[in-house]
């Protein structure tokens, strides 16, 4: 009998899930809301939807299959507790609710999902892990034991595997390389500290970086014309691909500063690749060659020229649901 497993991929916008094989290929994708449930009291109601789909979803397939088990990938998730834990971009407080205990918001998810799902495994991790661990069954890593990941979305994730094992630390919240600090006292970052990677290396801060090379360059520019709220991170990309000289440099300062991150990085877990995955990651040479460039300048001399920087081989639009049900296949590989 075909074994499947499903993958949930939980944004602040939408909760994508699909059944996977362990190839890798998606048998169903469905699709629930998140953001129409923003608040602390919602969660319980999205849960009951996320699992009335899921189970919609798996009446439409017309073959016998074994459920090997559930895979998760959400925003501030814990492996070894399997639960999100203060989730900023999911459920909120309001006003009505804005005194409960603040411990109440460690959200039970891998087992309010698993009651409704009996005898089924329920992992969850975040989803910068997800990604990696995608990697290592699906995509470009698949037989190396030392690599990490850097997913370049809004923010920058990271996932560190060592000898074949995802790092996740006592507490399960090991690996936030971007929220190392590489400027002092710098930009502001969501995280509520100053001068974190993420800050610089992400679609948000490469669109900070071209407002402010906008402030101190003369040369002409397309981006000079578009205001701060219509601007994204794709366009910037648009313009450097003609030759733009403020989006040029804005992907060399990205680079610059990723790549000198990972250059101290290196000196840690001495990883075989870097994998570059998400939006970011799609504008290819022009941020794969300054990050290279400034990862081997700034390389302790024993690690030059041994790290490679590799595009993910999981991009796409079933990234986030094949890395999430990674999580199972890798578990029973273990």
């Amino acid at each position: 009998m075909k074994k499947l497993a499903i993958g949930i991929d939980i944004g602040g916008i939408n909760t994508a899930f699909g059944l996977v094989d362990d190839e890798g290929t998606v048998y169903a994708e469905y699709v629930v809301s998140t953001k129409k449930y923003p608040r602390f009291d919602d969660y319980q109601p999205y849960v009951e939807e996320l699992c009335g789909a899921i189970k919609t979803m798996l009446g439409t397939v017309s073959f016998d299959f074994e459920l090997t088990g559930i895979g998760i990938g959400a925003p501030n998730a814990n492996y070894h507790t399997g639960t999100i834990e203060h989730p900023a971009n999911l459920w909120k407080f309001t006003e009505a609710n804005a005194g409960c205990d603040e411990s109440l918001r460690v959200f039970h998810l891998a087992a309010d999902i698993g009651r409704r799902f009996p005898g089924v495994e329920v992992l969850m991790t975040n989803d910068a892990n997800a990604a990696t661990i995608g990697e290592m069954v699906y995509g470009n890593a698949r037989g190396m034991k030392d690599f990490v990941m850097v997913t370049l979305g809004t923010g920058l994730g990271s996932g560190f595997v060592a000898n074949g094992e995802m790092i996740y630390g006592h507490d399960g919240f090991a690996g936030e390389f971007g929220h190392v600090v590489v400027r002092p006292g710098g930009r502001k970052c969501g995280c509520g500290r100053r001068g974190c990677l993420e800050a610089y290396v992400s679609a948000t801060g490469i669109k900070r970086t071209a407002f402010e090379l906008m402030a101190e360059m003369t040369e002409p520019s397309e981006l000079r014309g578009i205001a701060y709220d219509d601007f994204d991170s794709a366009m910037v990309s648009a313009a450097a691909d003609k030759g733009d000289p403020v989006a040029l440099e804005a992907f060399r300062v990205t680079g610059e500063m990723l790549g000198k991150a990972l250059a101290d990085m290196v000196v840690i877990t001495s990883p075989e690749a870097v994998f570059l995955f998400g939006g970011l990651a799609k504008a290819g040479d022009k941020i794969f060659e300054p990050t290279k460039r400034y990862m081997e300048q700034n390389m302790l001399s024993v690690f030059k020229n041994k790290v490679r920087i590799l595009p993910s081989g999981i991009e796409g639009k079933n990234a986030a649901i094949l890395g999430a049900a990674a999580l199972i296949w890798q578990h029973r590989r273990a």
